[in-house]
């Protein structure tokens, strides 16, 4: 079965140099599982960090399900990520000694279970964006003259 992406984070690539990945499972309500199966996240501006030996993720936005009346959560609030424990502390380990940060990529269904990518990543400068987006133009005007060749 293939997995259902529910949101990307676009500006992830452009802000960060990602050097590895992981997955990590979501606890969430009744309501924000529903609101996820219509698609109503948002991860722009959302960040992940270790809290004790737990780690949240902030600012993911996910909408009010439209038929939840009381049972809605705040769609700002921090949730915790499932991961297994020697995970949690490797990853504490490097975000606290090398100054990195956990991004999350893309929030999808894998199984019916939903999922994020987090990444763990370096912030770039802004010499390396301007590099990156010389990259991608010197890329796309290759593509271009080889369409018309």
């Amino acid at each position: 079965m293939a997995d259902k992406i529910i949101a990307t984070n676009r500006q992830a690539h452009y802000n960060y140099t990602i050097l590895e990945t992981v997955e990590a499972g979501l606890v969430l309500s009744g309501t924000e599982v529903k609101s996820l199966r219509t698609g109503q996240a948002n991860l722009k501006d959302s960040f992940a960090r270790a809290e004790g030996n737990e780690i949240f993720i902030y600012n993911m936005h996910i909408a009010p399900y439209e038929f939840g009346n009381m049972a809605n959560l705040d769609p700002l609030r921090p949730r915790k990520l499932l991961l297994h424990k020697n995970q949690i502390k490797r990853l504490i380990a490097e975000l606290s000694l090398k100054h990195l940060a956990l991004i999350p990529l893309r929030l999808y269904f894998k199984n019916g279970i939903a999922k994020v990518e987090l990444a763990v990543a370096k912030g770039k400068k802004l010499y390396d964006k301007r590099e990156s987006i010389r990259r991608r133009e010197t890329e796309r005007e290759i593509r271009r003259q080889q369409y018309r060749g």
